[in-house]
């Protein structure tokens, strides 16, 4: 049971935000599921399709995960074993942009994206202020 000053802490604009961001992206896999076969590395131990559906489920749960403070510390580890997981993928896209039409600006651009993600998730599951702490600031 959780006492005032160890509660939970709040949804605030910076977790909704990258919540909605993981929610659309997951979305998308289920939408538009050719893009994501396309980008679905040889060498991945699945069908393109079956990689596409539970990447896509897994960003669908990680990000309502991050909704929600009891869930969110599952999210955080769940959202950060997925993007080192896709990471590959994403340096294999970058390698050559043209067959998945996309721009290398595109393509090679996502890649410093991944860091920040992953410290995104890393701070949007941490421990934060209590309510009874935040309440006197």
């Amino acid at each position: 049971m959780l006492t005032p000053d160890r509660a939970l802490p709040r949804l605030t604009p910076g977790v909704l935000l990258l919540a909605t961001l993981f929610i659309t992206a997951g979305a998308l896999h289920f939408i538009t599921p050719r893009f994501f076969d396309r980008i679905v590395p040889p060498w991945v131990p699945m069908t393109p399709r079956a990689a596409t559906l539970l990447s896509g489920a897994a960003e669908l749960m990680g990000g309502l995960g991050l909704l929600h403070p009891a869930t969110r510390p599952a999210a955080r580890w769940g959202l950060l074993a997925l993007l080192a997981a896709v990471f590959p993928a994403n340096v294999w896209m970058a390698q050559d942009p043209e067959r998945f039409r996309v721009s290398p600006a595109v393509a090679w651009g996502r890649l410093p994206l991944q860091p920040l993600l992953l410290w995104a998730v890393w701070r949007a599951g941490r421990p934060g202020l209590s309510n009874s702490r935040e309440r006197h600031h």
